[in-house]
């Protein structure tokens, strides 16, 4: 018995990284999982990883999984999005916000029409999906939504600052999933009462991933101070799966969670060392 059989998944972002991960796992715990992303093939996107690589792996291995290609940065592709996942499957039962879009360009040189394809990739589309997936949740009182967030959200603090501090160009990113966050616990207030879970996870530590290598958070896929992508597959299919009044509401760190729930004997990392339940928002 899988943790998730039968259960019709969303994941955005499933072309690679973490959420070729989520994807990968929820599918072996019998989740029927829709892929979602903009590349469909390989050599369609810079960066290794598609959603026929992602579909294909699963399928290999005797999972059930399908591809959507779409831009959620426009509502129409995310009503086509719940649209495919509802014809193919059925009704949505766990809905994972993992796509993310950033530039790490300093505000001052941030050209407006990427920060704001940037926003809604990573604010206004988890709206958007979230609100179309509860249409199917709140009615028969169950549901999972799970956020994906980052260590980014906790700010720099007060002044004066270092050089290096200032020329980091995250301050979009960082904004967005703060933003997230928040999005978070005040959904997961609202539809408590509908019996739907809304959660967020960031990593403990950086996942190297094409993305992250790309953009020289880490030094490639094999660097040692990473954290598995695993990891946060696990995380994300524990928010997805304990009881509601176990974590709803909860904005947390993978490892840290996963210690918690005894999922994981050794944890380190955001969030694991000097104690605190939450990342970014929910430590204010």
């Amino acid at each position: 018995m899988g943790k998730l059989d039968g259960k019709v998944v969303v994941i955005t972002g499933a072309s690679r990284g973490i959420g070729a991960e989520i994807a990968s796992l929820f599918a072996a715990e019998g989740g029927r999982v829709v892929c979602a992303a903009r590349t469909l093939k390989e050599g369609e996107h810079p960066l290794e990883g598609s959603l026929e690589t992602t579909v294909n792996g699963i399928r290999e291995v005797g999972g059930e999984a399908t591809a959507v290609a779409v831009n959620i940065s426009e509502e129409s592709e995310c009503e086509k999005l719940v649209e495919a996942a509802r014809d193919t499957y059925g009704p949505i039962d766990v809905l994972v916000n993992n796509a993310a879009l950033t530039y790490f360009v300093p505000v001052k040189d941030y050209p407006v029409n990427r920060w704001m394809r940037s926003w809604a990739v990573n604010v206004h589309a988890p709206f958007i999906l979230s609100k179309l997936a509860l249409a199917d949740m709140a009615p028969r009182g169950s549901g999972s939504i799970v956020n994906i967030s980052s260590g980014a959200a906790i700010g720099p603090g007060s002044g004066p600052y270092p050089q290096s501090q200032m020329l980091g160009g995250g301050t979009c990113y960082g904004a967005e999933k703060a933003a997230l966050e928040r999005f978070t616990q005040g959904l997961a207030a609202e539809v408590y009462a509908n019996g739907v879970s809304v959660t967020c996870v960031a990593p403990s530590q950086v996942v190297p991933t094409p993305g992250t290598v790309h953009h020289k958070l880490v030094s490639g896929l094999d660097d040692p101070r990473g954290e598995s992508p695993e990891l946060m597959a696990k995380a994300a299919l524990l928010l997805a799966t304990e009881p509601l009044d176990k974590v709803t509401g909860r904005v947390t760190y993978s490892q840290l969670i996963l210690k918690e729930f005894g999922w994981i004997d050794e944890a380190k990392g955001h969030g694991t060392e000097g104690g605190g339940q939450g990342t970014g928002y929910s430590q204010i």
